[in-house]
């Protein structure tokens, strides 16, 4: 009657009851994760509204300091990168950068907003922008499929928007910037899929990191169906 395979078994079921422990931990240690990721990301796009109102209401200060406030924009968001493990300074770092950027699109708003229908151009850019971003997220999220290889196609693809995108300045080319504006709408979609993916499979060590990601794919989407809404609906 003695159960020779007894101890062997015990084993093997406790081993089946550590993994499941272990995705069960595993599972809600992500669903926190992804909260704060949102909450943070939330947030910072509250604040980049404030920043845009604020910099409507200053134009003339804002495009006088346009490329200085781009420095600190830049500062800000390596700033992120060093405080991220430092609590309520990581936060203050964060919102100051998203505010700051908000700001600094205010030029860009302000010439759309002259437009005929300008009001209506923004809003529209920006319901396309918060849709497109809700489809791919949930996507991302949903999706079985591995999108971790496209890295290195969107960091080349990126450098070539960039490059197009400074080229432009002293080219001043409408069809040119209509073009770098698809491009860039098409690339920044592409990253919020490839980061929602970095963000479940652990990639990020803070959500702080995880949000200021979501958020830059976000605002550089606006920016882009901005651009575009703009352009077509401009008479130059």
């Amino acid at each position: 009657m003695y159960n020779r395979d007894y101890l062997s078994q015990n084993t093997k079921e406790q081993e089946d009851l550590n993994a499941h422990d272990d995705v069960y931990k595993s599972k809600a240690h992500l669903k926190s994760f992804l909260k704060a990721t949102y909450q943070l990301f939330a947030g910072s796009l509250l604040a980049a509204t404030v920043g845009c109102y604020v910099g409507l209401g200053a134009l003339a200060e804002v495009t006088s300091w346009y490329w200085g406030l781009v420095i600190l924009e830049f500062i800000l968001i390596f700033a992120v990168q060093a405080v991220k493990n430092k609590p309520g300074i990581n936060l203050l770092v964060l919102f100051s950068f998203t505010f700051i950027s908000g700001v600094t699109i205010t030029p860009l708003l302000a010439t759309v907003l002259k437009l005929p229908g300008g009001a209506s151009i923004v809003a529209q850019a920006f319901l396309m922008t918060s849709v497109a971003f809700g489809g791919i997220s949930f996507f991302g999220l949903t999706t079985k499929r591995d999108f971790s290889s496209m890295g290195k196609m969107l960091f080349i693809a990126l450098i070539i928007l960039i490059v197009g995108s400074i080229s432009n300045i002293f080219i001043q080319a409408p069809m040119l910037q209509l073009g770098i504006a698809m491009l860039g709408a098409v690339i920044f979609s592409a990253f919020i899929l490839y980061d929602t993916q970095r963000i479940i499979k652990g990639k990020f060590q803070t959500p702080i990191e995880a949000a200021i990601s979501l958020y830059l794919d976000f605002l550089n989407l606006f920016i882009s169906l901005l651009e575009i809404l703009g352009i077509f609906g401009g008479r130059k």
